[in-house]
């Protein structure tokens, strides 16, 4: 009677169901576990002030001597601070009252998973272990005393020891003399402006770079004159108000950077302040860290929903810095730190996963890997925590690598700053890290590829705004080892990031002239965060060109370009249906569930075969598709061979697209595309409706004339089919070089339930049957 009234006296647990922008549930069955211990996630019971105890047992019963409890964890996620041995285990968790330490709640449902052997190991130490041995002086942020002694001794005894020289001349010198940034003015009207809110942040990182590089530099040289300028800057920065044009609520881009600068002010000329200076420094400081904490963790919740990219990547950008300068000044910037560490360890990173995907792009895997390696690298510098061995940062260096190869231009997806151009050198400083952690030479290749061609955009927005590559520099040659390039000659044909749903095919990587790319994706992400509506569809990049584009222009985040065409179907190499595309806008709910995924990728001796299904992705405005699937055949490394099946409850035309740098050669049912190197033949090989009408038009229906004002003309190629409630198209694509064309010879069976096609190039002949489109 005793036992049954204790366990009445617990309150019901709230256990709510994840919804499809929350944190799952997480290991179970169905989990595929790629490191050991197991990361634990689960929905929170509460809103607030909820803490938790978890069991781990490899009894179902969770018998004591089998089961270790883990309290108080302070979050909704959880990784052990020890390895596990292989074996199957079952988990559960409740709500703890932290004072009396006592369990509150009944239990959760249980949960089991199987761990299995020879998983990288990657335990994260216990809050009360996490910094032992930490320097409790200044400076922490990159190097400790004793290794700023080494550096020191270092440059004296040779100025170009990792790149100081250029360092200090490029990066440093510019901000000895001249006048001092004046604070940000405000929005006319406060109504934000594109051109005035990247003039913001531009400044705001020219503050960063002065107070950074010259507190380095002047303690690293023990020179008086650079300290003293460091630190006129640094309480010129600290003069702005923390509430006014650069808060985190008015221009986030902005603040991060003030923050950044402050942190490394305040840590580096620690020594250097009075009391009275430092107070000052530091209260600033905290009142700009805690509006970046208090949105990430309490507006934000990326440790419910982590679907927030901003926030997320100020993890890196504010929060790690700022916490290690305060860290034995502020007992808050502890429980922020280990937020952002545990956060880092369960549940970073929200774009992808077990193959090293990015979900937002390769130009948002630049902007977030470019924080996160510093933020790593200060973390590990600072208590010795070593994220990289986590599976996703030893494999992320594939996506770039296989979806933003150095050669080509316009052949990725999602947002991207520096469309039209190749690969900038920030993504290869970023791989390089990768080759300096894993030892990748292929890696390297890339970095020594991007360093080649990309010399003269150091004041491009993209690039001046965000990072300085002779401070990164600096930092990389005295951290981390020279790995030799090699060449990627027998690199993998074809790469499926199964994570994000991106596909590579490549041929020839190595060789500009020879190289064949083709990209395609069908995302389980949708068009959420800074992914557009183009589940399905894909660019093309050969001999040099790029054939089949990502169309469009980078003008600013929500101009018209942007919101009426970039994110848009419209603009892809995709298909519309009745003039329809997938859903697009800003409703991250519905743009997560406009979604697709790759049912399989397949390798024969001849060919291979990406298959993807979009149909969710349409259904938004298209709600009688029943089903949409692309097929893509690489034959023989040589041509493409897309098959598109759709199929609806009502007839509907489908508008099937091409975009292009250069206006196409249209006849009949085929078109060309020619570049300056290569070409593109297209043919609509049979067409279940009947014949296609084609057509091409050069403007940006939605987008403002004002933001096209001096852009050169792109091309857009229209193939629609005649209304049909099943259709079926196949469709030829031949790259080739411009001046040694070539051609695909096909003939067409029609027999029975199938039709068998034929194409043949030098002899060498691919079948392909498609099962007929009927409309019973």
């Amino acid at each position: 009677m005793e036992e049954r009234k204790v366990q009445e006296s617990f309150i019901a647990l709230y256990q709510p169901e994840a919804g499809e922008l929350n944190v799952p549930y997480s290991p179970s069955e169905e989990t595929i576990i790629l490191e050991n211990p197991p990361r634990f996630t689960w929905m929170p019971a509460k809103l607030e002030n909820d803490a938790y105890v978890l069991e781990l047992s490899t009894t179902e019963s969770f018998e004591q001597e089998h089961t270790w409890i883990y309290q108080p964890i302070q979050l909704n996620f959880f990784t052990p601070d020890h390895a596990l041995e292989a074996g199957h285990y079952y988990w559960r968790y409740a709500l703890l009252d932290q004072k009396q330490e006592q369990r509150i709640s009944s239990w959760s449902a249980v949960r089991a998973f199987e761990l299995h052997e020879s998983l990288p190991e990657t335990p994260l130490p216990g809050r009360t272990n996490r910094y032992k041995g930490i320097s409790d002086s200044h400076p922490r942020l990159w190097l400790t005393q004793e290794k700023l002694l080494s550096f020191r001794n270092s440059i004296q005894n040779d100025a170009e020891y990792c790149g100081w020289e250029s360092f200090y001349d490029h990066a440093v010198m510019p901000y000895l003399e001249g006048e001092l940034m004046p604070e940000p003015a405000p929005y006319p009207n406060q109504q934000r402006v594109a051109e005035l809110w990247r003039k913001m942040y531009l400044d705001c990182q020219e503050v960063l770079y002065a107070v950074r590089h010259l507190s380095v530099a002047g303690v690293v040289l023990e020179d008086n004159r650079l300290l003293q300028r460091a630190k006129e800057w640094l309480l010129h920065a600290v003069s702005w108000n923390p509430e006014g044009t650069t808060s985190r609520d008015y221009n986030d881009e902005a603040a991060f950077r003030i923050a950044g600068a402050l942190a490394w002010g305040y840590d580096w000329l620690y020594d250097e302040l009075s009391e009275e200076e430092r107070e000052s420094v530091r209260r600033i400081l905290f009142i700009r860290t805690e509006q970046v904490a208090f949105h990430v963790i309490e507006r934000s919740k990326i440790h419910h929903v982590p679907y927030d990219s901003h926030a997320v990547r100020s993890l890196s950008s504010v929060l790690v810095p700022c916490c290690i300068a305060l860290f034995e000044d502020e007992p808050k910037a502890r429980e922020w730190l280990d937020y952002t560490l545990e956060y880092y360890n369960a549940l970073y990173t929200p774009w992808g996963g077990m193959d090293g995907g990015w979900a937002e792009g390769p130009h948002y895997w630049m902007t977030g890997m470019a924080y996160v390696i510093e933020a790593m690298n200060l973390i590990k510098n600072f208590n010795g925590l070593d994220l990289y061995k986590r599976p996703f940062f030893q494999k992320t260096g594939d996506f770039p690598l296989y979806v933003y190869s150095p050669d080509t231009a316009r052949t990725s997806f999602g947002d991207i700053a520096n469309l039209g151009e190749n690969p900038g050198l920030k993504v290869g400083f970023n791989i390089r890290q990768y080759a300096g952690v894993t030892g990748n030479p292929y890696y390297q290749w890339y970095y020594e590829r991007t360093k080649e061609w990309d010399t003269d955009t150091k004041d491009a927005f993209y690039n001046k705004g965000w990072w300085d590559f002779y401070f990164d520099d600096m930092l990389y040659q005295h951290d981390y080892p020279a790995v030799e390039a090699q060449v990627p000659v027998d690199i993998e044909p074809v790469k499926w990031f199964r994570d994000v749903g991106w596909v590579a095919m490549h041929h020839n990587m190595h060789d500009p002239e020879e190289h064949i790319m083709f990209l395609t994706k069908s995302s389980s992400y949708g068009s959420i965060s800074h992914s557009h509506g183009d589940q399905n569809a894909f660019v093309l990049h050969a001999f040099g060109d790029p054939l089949a584009i990502h169309s469009g222009y980078y003008v600013a985040f929500n101009s018209t370009m942007h919101m009426k065409w970039r994110r848009q179907t419209i603009s892809k190499n995709a298909i519309l249906i009745n003039g329809k595309g997938q859903f697009a806008e800003k409703d991250k709910f519905l743009g997560k569930e406009a979604s697709g995924f790759i049912e399989t990728v397949e390798s024969y001796s001849h060919y291979h075969v990406v298959r993807g299904d979009a149909t969710a992705a349409y259904q938004y405005y298209v709600p009688t598709l029943q089903r949409y699937v692309r097929e893509t055949y690489f034959v023989q490394q040589s041509y493409f061979v897309m098959v598109d099946y759709v199929d609806l409850e009502e007839e509907a035309s489908i508008d099937w697209l091409l975009h292009s740098l250069h206006e196409m050669k249209l006849h009949h049912q085929a078109f060309m595309v020619e570049g300056e190197k290569g070409a593109l033949e297209g043919r609509f090989v049979y067409c279940s409706s009947g014949e296609l009408e084609l057509k091409q038009y050069n403007d940006f229906p939605g987008v403002d004339d004002a933001e096209l004002e001096g852009l050169p003309d792109q091309w857009h190629l229209q193939a629609k089919t005649k209304p049909a409630k099943r259709h079926r198209l196949v469709t030829l694509l031949t790259p080739m070089k411009l001046q040694s064309p070539k051609y695909i010879s096909y003939v067409m069976d029609d027999q029975d339930h199938g039709i068998q096609f034929y194409f043949t190039e030098n002899g060498q002949t691919f079948r392909l049957e498609v099962a007929k489109a009927y409309s019973l």
